[in-house]
C-alpha cells in the first residue's frame, strides 16, 4: 500500500490540525495504520495506532487527551486529530501501515510498520 499525509502548516500554540493519511494501491482495510513523528535531531516518536476496523487505538502518554486517531476505509483514508498543539509537537509526522498482528503492532515500534507515507510538517509556534 502506497500512502501519502497531508495537512501539515505552521500554527499557533493552542491551535488544532487534523492529519490525513490517502492510501492506494492495496486494500486499506487490511492494514493497521499508525502515526510517528520525527523532531530535528531526535529519532522517530511512536504517537498512536489504530487497528483494522478502527475499534481500538493505543496513543502515546506524551499525546493522550490532546491527540485522536481515526480512519475511514471506505475512503481509504486514516486521520490524527491534533488538538490545543504545544511547542513541542513540532515535527515531521509520518503515517505508516502494517499488516502484522495487533499485538505487535500496538507496541508502537517502527520495524512493526512496512508502508510508510511521505511526512508533513507540523510546525507550532509558541
Amino acid at each position: 500500500v502506497q500512502l501519502q499525509a497531508s495537512g501539515g502548516g505552521l500554527v499557533q500554540a493552542g491551535d488544532s490540525l487534523r492529519l490525513s493519511c490517502a492510501a492506494s494501491g492495496r486494500a486499506f482495510s487490511g492494514y493497521h495504520m499508525g502515526w510517528f513523528r520525527q523532531a530535528p535531531g531526535k529519532e522517530r516518536e511512536f504517537v498512536a495506532v489504530i487497528n483494522r476496523g478502527g475499534s481500538s487505538t493505543t496513543y502515546a502518554d506524551s499525546v493522550k487527551g490532546r491527540f485522536t486517531i481515526s480512519r475511514v476505509n471506505a475512503k481509504n483514508t486514516g486521520y490524527l486529530q491534533i488538538n490545543n498543539l504545544k511547542p513541542e509537537d513540532t515535527a515531521a509526522y509520518y503515517c505508516a501501515a502494517s499488516l502484522a498482528p495487533w499485538s505487535i503492532v500496538l507496541r508502537g515500534t517502527p520495524s512493526s510498520f512496512g508502508s510508510w507515507g511521505q511526512g508533513t510538517q507540523v510546525t507550532v509556534s509558541s
